[in-house]
């Protein structure tokens, strides 16, 4: 079963939009925070207000952010939340163009590198940082020997999981919840 809130994305266009670094750190945002505006997207970026404005009409132009009409208290205010809150391509639906297959190897290069770029910014955090989270942050790998069925299997069983977490309402215990990053790749290989 599709999940409804993934976009199976099919248009390399689309691909080369969410691509640019700053716009997937803006569609990031949009996820975490839910629908802003350009200049708290500017904020929580560190970028100027005018170049968000231009890189949310790329991703409007993609049909990946829509205005949120109804979010503004003036006719100047304008907000963004994201069309489906994630995406979902495979290489194998643009192998039938060049052009395109080239765009959607570059995407899914470039989707790993950001989240290795994630990782990594963790990995440098000060010690009080750490220190903060107690080492409750994990990564974890495991060598599994399935089939392709198996593995698809597995690929469904996670997203379960991470959605239920992700959807769940969060308890109002005082307690502050910060933005947690956690991916996972299953890809057959060699050790």
């Amino acid at each position: 079963m599709e999940n409804e809130n993934v976009r199976a994305v099919t248009d390399s266009r689309v691909l080369a939009a969410v691509s640019h670094p700053l716009r997937r750190r803006m569609m990031d945002a949009l996820k975490v925070y839910g629908p802003s505006t350009a200049s708290q997207l500017a904020e929580r970026t560190g970028q100027a207000v005018g170049n968000i404005s231009h890189h949310l009409k790329v991703l409007a132009a993609s049909e990946l952010v829509t205005e949120a009409p109804e979010l503004a208290r003036d006719r100047r205010e304008r907000w963004w939340r994201l069309v489906s809150p994630g995406l979902r391509w495979a290489t194998r639906d643009f192998k039938d163009d060049p052009a395109a297959l080239a765009v959607a190897n570059a995407a899914a290069s470039l989707n790993l590198d950001r989240h290795m770029s994630i990782a990594r910014a963790w990995h440098a955090a000060s010690d009080a940082e750490h220190d903060a989270w107690g080492g409750s942050a994990f990564s974890m790998d495991r060598w599994l020997r399935l089939t392709p069925d198996e593995l698809a299997q597995l690929e469904r069983e996670l997203n379960e999981l991470l959605a239920r977490w992700g959807s769940r309402d969060l308890p109002e215990d005082g307690r502050t919840r910060e933005p947690v990053f956690l991916f996972a790749y299953g890809v057959p290989a060699q050790p």
